[in-house]
């Protein structure tokens, strides 16, 4: 049961600040994100920013106060790195939505942090260019959450992750100062890499206010094809034949077969009739025909059917099938959704490892992966009233993490540790690495204020 009461030991200074409100309505609104995790109490407050100056005001009170303070973006994380309770301010930059300015000739952008991925997108589209990272979330994520987690998407494989796409930042501190990184040139190395120091840092060392982002031009072409298997191991074993090939497609995306079926169930599809598991592949560029040929050789041997989508509505119909898998899944029930990575060359092992848990601990897993750089997304659903955090559900997941990290791999790939993956952290970097990124967090944030419990 969630607690309606707000904290009143909030220092009477906050109440004066812009666009700052206590209301339990708008508190419930942003007390977390689409993990899935529900906090026990509401935030004691959210300040609604509209400019660099209210989020330096806000930090240099907090700062002054001790009060914690819990950035947030759009709300589409997924690993409850920004969710909020009682003691705690949340700090929403949605309101900080402006494209400042696309430079075509550079292939640059400069945004605030509340523009969204896809609106991103089209606006670089009328100058022929288009912004690479790409989550399946692109029409309701922001870029600045992107940056917070080092968001990747189904075209990093291709194109890297948003740090291979961020030139420069404009931070605020923790203690209200501000901080420019890198620059806007394609090339700089002067001084340690504070952009990729702070891309990925989860809200825990400054606020993003502003990014320079790299543009690429708009492929000349694309070519898409799909593939249905008769079990998800054939599929992940056609994966991982691609990747030997040497293509590099710029969409390999991998659906198991009760996930299709969640598809079908909330769009009227048909996907899972066709086989028990999907490979979507896009290549683009001027040789993009060449390159889809060469992936269509190496899925053939494992495939039950292949299709061409030659029709540019067929081959988006396909995409989206793909984006619609989270949000069908969610009209089931809660949803928690994993996201490991291991080295492509074991894909088929942690999807048969994944089967495997869902048998052993009766939890229903649903997985669906970015297959051509080996980051898999397994979920969980279970019913609304169901902590996702306790009993099975945990076990299941840390089952997953070990398996993950037992193959060589990563316990998060894009969406980052937040709250719910904490427990794991250590296992994967080691004492020393610990140490170290606790050193950087009290040189960059010593009062602690900046998104507590949260990430390292």
């Amino acid at each position: 049961m969630i607690s309606n009461t707000v904290a009143h030991s909030l220092p009477e200074v906050f109440t004066a600040l812009p666009r700052f409100t206590r209301d339990p309505r708008e508190l419930a609104l942003v007390r977390t994100d689409r993990s899935g995790y529900v906090p026990p109490t509401l935030p004691d407050g959210v300040v609604q920013a509209e400019s660099v100056e209210d989020v330096m005001e806000t930090l240099k009170l907090a700062n002054k106060h001790r009060i914690p303070i819990v950035p947030r973006g759009a709300g589409t994380g997924l690993a409850a790195g920004a969710a909020a309770r009682a003691g705690e301010i949340v700090l929403d930059v949605r309101r900080m939505n402006r494209i400042l300015r696309i430079d075509p000739i550079e292939q640059i952008a400069v945004v605030e942090p509340g523009v969204l991925n896809a609106e991103l997108n089209a606006a670089a589209a009328l100058h022929g260019l288009f912004y690479a990272p790409d989550p399946a979330s692109t029409a309701i994520c922001s870029i600045g959450g992107n940056i917070a987690t080092n968001a990747g998407g189904m075209r990093c494989a291709k194109y890297g992750v948003t740090r291979e796409s961020v030139l420069s930042l404009t931070v605020v501190l923790a203690d209200g100062r501000v901080l420019v990184t890198g620059t806007q040139t394609i090339k700089a190395v002067t001084g340690y890499d504070l952009n990729a120091l702070f891309i990925g840092s989860e809200g825990t060392l400054g606020v993003v206010v502003e990014a320079t982002l790299r543009l690429r031009p708009a492929p000349v072409a694309t070519a898409t094809l799909a593939a249905y298997f008769e079990t998800v191991e054939a599929a992940a074993a056609a994966a991982s034949a691609v990747v030997a090939a040497r293509a590099t497609p710029s969409v390999l995306e991998l659906v198991d077969g009760p996930t299709l079926g969640a598809i079908d169930r909330a769009t009227g599809t048909d996907h899972r009739r066709r086989g028990e598991a999907f490979l979507l592949a896009q290549t683009d560029g001027f040789g993009a025909g060449i390159e889809r040929d060469v992936v269509l050789r190496a899925i053939e041997p494992f495939a039950e059917s292949v299709m061409i989508a030659d029709d540019p509505a067929e081959a988006e119909a396909l995409i989206q099938a793909r984006r619609d898998a989270i949000p069908s899944l969610e009209k089931l029930g809660r949803t928690s959704i994993g996201d490991v990575g291991v080295p492509r060359n074991r894909l088929a092992e942690i999807v048969t490892g994944i089967q495997r848990i869902s048998e052993d601990t009766g939890v229903d897993l649903y997985t669906v992966a970015h297959a051509a750089d080996g980051n898999l997304h397994p979920m969980i659903v279970v019913d609304e009233n169901e902590s996702i955090t306790d009993g099975a559900p945990k076990l299941a997941m840390g089952r997953i993490f070990e398996l993950a990290q037992s193959l060589g791999g990563t316990l998060t790939g894009e969406h980052g540790v937040g709250l719910l993956k904490r427990d794991w952290f250590t296992a994967e970097v080691g004492e020393v690495s610990r140490d170290i990124q606790h050193r950087i967090k009290h040189a960059l944030d010593p009062q602690n204020i900046l998104n507590p419990g949260k990430a390292i």
